[in-house]
């Protein structure tokens, strides 16, 4: 007897529904899985058949030929034991075939039958109602991520006996309910209110929150380069629902999805080590997965030690940097990932750490100072918008006791900038002023006589690349933003010209 049920793989970020044909026929006893499978999906055989045997069900002392159309799809992954398994009970009788009509099934089978975790089960959900499926079962524990696709049911199923009972009709399963879309405080991790000193820069980490900016912090160690950097999430507007089940989507994928946590609602905040290889920042791998910029996709990149970083590494940015998505080619084809991130990055401005520091002296040599600058390439920092300075703290500000400003406080101000630029870009694709196109700068970045005056002499001074004219126009409108100004005026624009880099670092 012939059975087929459907379950789903998972392509880059999307998924494709996989047919699951079950064959009895005669021959030596033993299970061939064809189909294009890797390992994980070979081993299904020993898994369904130890989980159908300790089950209670009757396993068929026969040759079984599991078919996963389409064959040009590659299988990865443990999903399929649930689905070959269900597909072993139709073919032997022991369930109806109609009883998993418009139903998708995902899961990994334990062997004593109990069904496990699976990694991307959201994008799965969602193919299931874009496909028109009515029903989708995955395991208990995933059931939570799946209720986030509305306008479809999600079965949980703890075990194969829960599930055989409930496709047979002797007990059926209650479809699971969606987690609490209801938005939640904002998780604060570092408080601005913690940082001494240093109101310049946590100006300029404003302006790049209210506009989503990339930022490049130059000081000497112990400054708080890294304590500002790790306080930005704090002052980011709360996402929107779209944009979490966006980076939900991306974590479900990455398997990095916690188990209590079926949807992420804060950004995220990814700050991996300079040892980092190409593949693990942009995604890679025989067939790949997403990467470190596709993980702080509608959040913050944190990049420690900039310098010491590889320069093929730091290069790869510079496509997504501009285009918001990461394209990773192999001979199988070519995956697209999303990468709208948010870069801060901090430096020293030499090995030692203390060039033009006025208390403590640089014991680096002139080369040595130059060569280290010039491990980031010019192209590279014309695309950051933002280039502090951080001096070290002085003592009577480490000593004050006055709390400062908080998070909350800074935050509101960068929501109100945000839906200004919210009801300005509404109906386009564009979600704060660092994604403007040319058009939207000629239209919104408009000049007087005065600042373009301003603009002309800047230009020639420092050398200003037609890539950096524009950023510092929509820096310029954005720091209009934070000030509720409709136009942009030369104050605007001086402020906006003030962070453009001060070292010879191109």
């Amino acid at each position: 007897m012939l059975a087929r049920v459907f379950s789903c793989a998972v392509i880059g970020l999307d998924g494709v529904v996989v047919e699951v044909e079950v064959d009895t026929g005669g021959g030596l006893p033993k299970m061939v899985i064809v189909g294009l499978p890797d390992a994980a999906v070979q081993e299904s055989r020993e898994r369904v058949q130890s989980a159908v045997k300790n089950a209670g069900f009757y396993y068929p002392r026969k040759k079984l030929t599991v078919n996963l159309a389409p064959a040009s799809v590659r299988k990865e992954g443990p999903a399929y034991d649930l689905p070959i398994a269900v597909g072993v009970l139709i073919a032997t009788s022991q369930l109806d075939p109609e009883s998993v009509e418009d139903t998708l099934i995902i899961g990994e089978l334990s062997l004593d039958g109990g069904v496990r975790h699976v990694k991307g089960v959201l994008p799965m959900a969602a193919l299931a109602r874009q496909e028109g499926y009515k029903t989708v079962i995955v395991p208990e524990v995933d059931a939570p991520e799946a209720a986030l696709i509305p306008d479809i049911t999600v079965i949980a199923a703890p075990t194969l006996n829960a599930l055989y009972d409930h496709l047979s009709g002797i007990k059926p399963l209650d479809p699971a309910q969606p987690p609490d879309h209801n938005p939640q405080e904002v998780l604060v991790e570092t408080d601005f209110s913690e940082i001494k000193g240093q109101e310049h820069v946590k100006r300029a980490l404003e302006v790049a929150a209210a506009g989503g900016h990339n930022l490049l912090m130059i000081g000497p160690p112990g400054a708080g380069k890294t304590l500002m950097a790790r306080a930005l999430p704090s002052i980011l507007p709360a996402m929107t629902i779209d944009e979490s089940l966006d980076v939900t989507r991306i974590y479900s994928v990455a398997d990095l999805l916690p188990s209590d946590v079926p949807l992420i609602r804060s950004r995220p905040f990814r700050a991996p080590h300079h040892t980092i290889s190409h593949a693990g920042l942009v995604g890679g791998g025989n067939w790949p997965h997403p990467g470190e910029i596709s993980l702080a996709h509608r959040g913050v990149l944190f990049l420690d030690e900039l310098p010491e970083f590889s320069s093929k590494v730091l290069e790869v940015l510079r496509q997504p940097l501009e285009d918001k998505v990461v394209t990773i080619s192999r001979a199988q084809g070519s995956l697209t990932f999303p990468a709208n991130f948010q870069l801060a990055a901090a430096m020293n401005p030499c090995p030692c750490g203390f060039y033009g520091d006025p208390t403590r002296p640089c014991t680096c040599s002139s080369t040595m100072v130059t060569r280290y600058q010039k491990r980031i390439s010019g192209p590279l920092m014309d695309r950051i918008d933002i280039h502090m300075q951080v001096p070290r703290v002085e003592y009577q500000k480490l000593r004050d006791m006055c709390p400062g400003e908080t998070s909350a406080d800074v935050r509101a101000r960068v929501e109100a900038a945000r839906e200004r630029q919210r009801r300005r870009f509404e109906g386009t694709d564009i979600a704060s002023n660092a994604d403007m196109r040319p058009a939207q700068v000629r239209k919104y970045c408009a000049l007087d006589d005065a600042c373009q005056a301003l603009m002309k002499t800047a230009m020639r001074q420092l050398q200003l690349t037609a890539r950096a004219y524009h950023r510092v126009l929509k820096l310029s409108r954005t720091i209009a933003d934070l000030a509720g100004s409709e136009t942009v005026t030369q104050v605007h624009l001086a402020e906006a010209l003030q962070y453009r880099p001060k070292l010879d670092l191109m």
